[in-house]
């Protein structure tokens, strides 16, 4: 299907005549939640750039344990750093929250990144800001307290999917966070008894944002600002 209106804010960064020529091969696809867009080791055939949903950035162990170092939204992009040459992926994505892409088949956008150089320079500067995401959602779920992951994440979620609605259980909160579920369970019971959250049935709900961010350690702003400053002109 052809992509009518461009949500995603990666390809609305580019000047219009990049655009156009990227424009010409993007199809709009949906993205259905449960769906992985990439293997970790699998090679990269297509570019996906969301334009609603959530799609989680997940490594898994050799002993199948998993857990989230990544979120990716109408921000971002999936295989986007395959148009510099590398096609292998080095992480798994994962669809959490249903919604539509603007897709593209690798070899069509490579060949526009090797006669574009804005294209290059917006898979350069991406490259590098999900490269400082993935770095510090690591060192956060290494180093800081399980309130403090919990509001982050909370946050980053509401961002990417432009809603205080989350539409997730506490059981795949503790997944994403590689926590027990029990832990999960006192923590947004203080949470709501604060009066930042409130839950019902199959999701949380962010009722005091400001106070939130109170709560959330300091890689909510740092992983903030690398997005935002990958749109500053």
């Amino acid at each position: 299907m052809h992509v009518e209106k461009i949500r995603n804010r990666l390809l609305g960064s580019l000047p219009a005549s990049d655009l156009s020529m990227l424009r010409r091969h993007l199809r709009a696809v949906p993205i259905e939640q449960g769906q992985t867009l990439e293997y970790r080791g699998q090679t990269v055939e297509r570019v996906y750039f969301p334009q609603t949903g959530l799609i989680s950035l997940i490594v898994q162990t050799a002993e199948d344990a998993a857990i989230e170092v990544g979120m990716v939204g109408h921000d971002g992009a999936i295989g986007l750093t395959a148009g510099l040459g590398s096609r292998s992926s080095f992480i798994q994505a994962l669809v959490q929250v249903s919604g539509n892409a603007c897709c593209m088949p690798l070899s069509r956008f490579q060949a526009a990144a090797t006669r574009r150089p804005r294209i290059r320079t917006m898979i350069a500067r991406y490259s590098e800001m999900i490269v400082a995401q993935v770095q510090q959602t690591a060192a956060c779920n290494g180093l800081h307290d399980v309130p403090s992951r919990v509001s982050r994440w909370l946050l980053q979620t509401g961002d990417k999917i432009e809603s205080d609605v989350i539409p997730f259980t506490q059981e795949f909160l503790g997944e994403m966070l590689g926590v027990q579920r029990t832990t999960i369970s006192q923590v947004i019971g203080r949470l709501r008894t604060a009066g930042l959250v409130g839950t019902h049935h199959g999701r949380i709900e962010i009722l005091d944002r400001p106070g939130l961010r109170k709560q959330a350690c300091e890689c909510y702003d740092v992983i903030r600002n690398h997005v935002d400053r990958l749109f500053r002109p």
